[in-house]
């Protein structure tokens, strides 16, 4: 297509972006391409009619697909929609089956290994305090959390490999009573 160029300017002063021109002209070049088009005594004038349809086709189009999505946004709560971050029920049983499982462990840790395990990981204390606290060396208080870390991580590999449900976790136990 000759007019091509020509085209595109009379795309780009009725309005349409040089994205939405390219695209007019290809719709063109297709229906060109692929129609059987009885003669024409005015080629020039059928091309610039033609792209001038295709233009107004291509901005009915958009104007719905607009209107379409601001009237799904309306009725869905705004723009965007909201996401519910609130877990499923079935999410929350599993969490809270889990946490029991994950009590259940800390429960069987010695003592000391707990109330490490707590003052650090819960209540958030640096290890050298608890040291002092607890009159033991940082060392000591290291190896507590990687007992407590141990058996937590041995809980989850359990929920991992085998579903994680309590029965599933009921059976052997390991060294850490998981």
């Amino acid at each position: 297509m000759a007019l091509g160029p020509a085209l595109l300017r009379y795309l780009s002063l009725q309005g349409a972006t040089a994205d939405e021109a390219e695209d007019i002209l290809q719709d063109v070049r297709l229906k060109v391409s692929t129609e059987r088009v009885a003669p024409v005594s005015q080629p020039r004038a059928y091309l610039y009619r033609m792209t001038h349809n295709h233009f107004l086709l291509h901005r009915r189009a958009a104007t719905r697909r607009e209107r379409r999505e601001q009237d799904w946004s309306d009725i869905n709560g705004g723009d965007p929609p909201e996401i519910d971050e609130e877990p499923s029920v079935e999410a929350r049983l599993v969490a809270r089956e889990q946490l029991a499982i994950l009590q259940g462990v800390l429960d069987r840790l010695p003592e000391r290994t707990r109330l490490i395990f707590r003052r650090f990981r819960i209540e958030g204390l640096p290890q050298r305090q608890i040291a002092a606290e607890l009159g033991i060396s940082v060392s000591a208080v290291e190896k507590h959390l990687a007992h407590a870390y141990e058996a937590v991580a041995a809980m989850k590999k359990r929920f991992d490999e085998g579903g994680g449900t309590a029965r599933s976790l009921k059976g052997e136990r390991d060294r850490h009573g998981v």
